[in-house]
């Protein structure tokens, strides 16, 4: 039996004058950012969510081998241009998770973005994470649906669980030398969302990046949402991130 996989692909709707740029999580692809994409769409607003290098294959191999910090800030980083490049100055960045990360980054190094900020994104780190678990499992989920032997499988399990630890730590030493370590240098309103209910990362961290924030006396939002997960975007809490969003963003524009 052949497994048919659609690889997902950037979204681009161009809908209005505003840009807002949206960087999916770690593991996940731009599919992350489609329902909130369209619904900023439909409210006027130009959405661009690109995909980060090694997402969205059938191998997760993929985005240990080909991406990476470097790669996927200069990702990050060509979608601003992007957005220029087809006429687009007013831009607002947010991401999802690991994008949170990335998005932070931009707003602290790229003084023409207007604003923008994080969706359940551990930029000031708070407990424990269950990251490297999820991925191997999603992981493993992902090659039950190919034709791989119980043997292939396992081998690329055994490979990930070595060398995945690798890059959150690279990872994790980006936010603490770069991220977490400049926010001082952010001078537009900034955007916490967070989820009381996140099972992979601590549901303190939105709050502990609000207190931070504040003590550095930022204009920043910070919301909370009861009996929501981590992936904001999708699950229980969207409509109302999207509506919170959209609020936070009239103030920008």
């Amino acid at each position: 039996m052949t497994i048919h996989f659609r690889q997902p692909e950037p979204l681009f709707i161009e809908a209005g004058a505003n840009a807002v740029l949206l960087l999916h999580a770690y593991s996940g692809s731009s599919n992350d950012m489609g329902m909130i994409g369209r619904g900023l769409a439909r409210d006027g607003y130009t959405v661009y969510a690109p995909m980060f290098a090694g997402h969205g294959t059938m191998e997760p191999r993929d985005i240990i081998t080909r991406g990476g910090v470097a790669a996927w800030l200069k990702n990050a980083q060509d979608a601003v241009t992007f957005l220029k490049a087809h006429g687009y100055q007013q831009i607002a960045v947010f991401g999802l998770s690991m994008g949170g990360l990335f998005a932070t980054r931009l707003l602290e190094v790229d003084s023409t973005l207007v604003g923008g900020g994080t969706f359940a994104s551990p930029v000031i780190r708070v407990g424990q994470t269950n990251v490297p678990q999820s991925f191997l499992s999603l992981s493993n989920k992902i090659y039950s649906r190919t034709q791989m032997s119980a043997d292939e499988k396992q081998q690329s399990l055994d490979w990930l669980a070595q060398h995945n630890p690798e890059q959150l730590s690279d990872i994790e030493d980006f936010v603490q030398t770069q991220v977490a370590a400049n926010l001082q240098m952010i001078n537009k309103p900034f955007f916490i969302a967070q989820g009381d209910a996140d099972q992979m990362i601590d549901p303190g961290s939105g709050a502990a990046f609000n207190e931070r924030m504040e003590s550095l006396n930022k204009d920043v939002t910070f919301k909370l949402y009861p009996n929501a997960g981590h992936v904001l975007t999708v699950n229980n809490a969207h409509h109302q991130l999207q509506t919170d969003v959209e609020e936070f963003l009239e103030r920008l524009f």
